[in-house]
């Protein structure tokens, strides 16, 4: 596994190379120089994230799958980062409506396949070349380097950030608002915009505004808004959790909790996957069941991948093992479940989702928003629980020894058997003491 310094220097060289490209390939369309990037500076970040992606999480796979899951992530991620500019600043910035085999134009077929391509060979070869050159640099000159571009990089997109949400056209409010600065950092943040303005427009000439999408003030968590997505969260979290106990119980004969916190039924991984399914399909809801679930199986496939991964590198450990269902990859996903995702995706925007959106938004708008951070704060203090409960079980594993009250009263609370309760299904992807 890469150490975090590689994986931000990772970050800015594959950000720099992909800003290096669509700069070339946009001086080339357009007859004049480019800057393709994000920011004003000289990187594309959508680059250098899905490197980063690709690199933690597919480094042990190879060959065809390799390909398929570089293709799969990087897709992903550009069709996340399309929604994203048209939510926050109403703009498309790439249209591939033209091109054959797109969705919504914000992805296509040909598109990804180089996606596909390019995260093959960052992941063969290109993460062993880059650290090995970064190596050669002292590692305190190293970690000095990643430090100065991230900070460069922090206040570009504040700049960035500041002039695409209008704020910086408007010189007299902005002067007015910020009179604490001195005027070195008033200039420069002027000059900042101004680039950035002729920039966004000449890098992006077809960007197209997007009509905002119509907000109803007087009902509660109306249409596809923050606390709906935050109630789908806990509602997704719960009958996921209740799904899967009942599918073990068919399957294995065995009641057993599917949580993925201590307090509570609820399986994180399902409350994440129905509100992240939702915010991103939530404009294709009403679209043909068999697209609905093809995006479905992909998706859930995708995600219970990361999922897997993520919880190992987190954790230590590994949450679920499919190594014994057929067609399986690396034991964290396999073709049947990815259907169920399918089927699930279906179900939930064809059956489910109609009915529990207008029940939610029947909630007295007072009511519903202080109910919303009472589960927010309640899931976030169950979170903290669940990974503190989860370490010191970690730590009795190789020293049953007591060093302060915490971990008394974890001991205490959270012992062995509980644990095992909680999680039966947890596996060390190392020997453990316990075996």
């Amino acid at each position: 596994m890469h150490s975090l310094t590689n994986l931000l220097l990772l970050f800015f060289i594959y950000s720099f190379a992909g800003w290096v490209l669509e700069t070339i390939f946009g001086t080339i369309r357009h007859k004049v120089f480019t800057n393709k990037g994000l920011v004003t500076g000289p990187f594309c970040v959508i680059y250098g994230i899905g490197a980063v992606v690709v690199s933690v999480t597919l480094n042990e796979l190879t060959g065809f799958w390799l390909f398929v899951f570089a293709m799969t992530y990087a897709t992903i991620i550009e069709w996340i980062a399309g929604h994203l500019i048209e939510k926050f600043f109403g703009e498309r910035w790439w249209d591939y409506s033209k091109v054959k085999w797109n969705l919504d134009g914000y992805i296509c077929l040909p598109a990804s396949a180089l996606w596909g391509a390019l995260g093959y060979i960052i992941v063969r070869w290109g993460n062993q070349l880059l650290i090995a050159v970064g190596d050669l640099l002292p590692s305190v000159l190293k970690t000095l380097l990643v430090l100065i571009l991230l900070g460069l990089l922090a206040l570009d997109i504040l700049a960035s950030a500041i002039l695409l949400w209008g704020q910086s056209k408007q010189a007299a409010n902005w002067e007015k608002t910020n009179q604490q600065f001195d005027d070195v950092s008033r200039n420069l943040r002027t000059w900042i915009a101004a680039k950035t303005e002729k920039r966004i427009h000449k890098a992006y000439p077809k960007a197209q505004k997007v009509e905002a999408v119509e907000k109803n003030r007087d009902v509660f968590a109306y249409g596809c808004s923050f606390y709906k997505i935050i109630w789908l969260f806990f509602i997704g979290a719960f009958l996921g959790d209740i799904t899967e106990t009942i599918f073990c119980r068919i399957t294995a004969g065995v009641w057993m909790s599917r949580s993925s916190v201590v307090w509570g039924p609820f399986s994180i991984v399902w409350g994440l996957g129905v509100a992240l399914v939702t915010l991103l399909l939530y404009k294709y809801r009403n679209s043909d069941r068999f697209f609905l679930f093809a995006i479905g199986t992909l998706l859930g496939g995708v995600y219970e991948y990361f999922c897997s991964v993520f919880t190992e590198i987190v954790f230590g450990k590994v949450f679920w093992d499919y190594s014994q269902i057929p067609f399986n990859i690396g034991g964290r996903i396999n073709l049947l479940y990815c259907f169920f995702w399918g089927i699930a995706a279906v179900v939930w925007f064809r059956g489910i989702y109609p009915f529990v959106s207008k029940w939610i938004e029947k909630i007295p708008k007072k009511a519903g928003t202080i109910m919303t951070w009472v589960l927010i704060v309640f899931m976030c203090c169950n979170i903290v629980m669940s990974c503190m409960a989860l370490v010191r079980y970690d730590e009795r594993s190789k020293d049953t020894n007591q060093y302060n009250s915490i971990q008394t009263w974890l001991d205490t609370h959270y012992d062995d058997n509980r644990m095992e309760r909680i999680y039966p299904c947890l596996l060390y992807t190392s020997p453990s003491p316990r075996d």
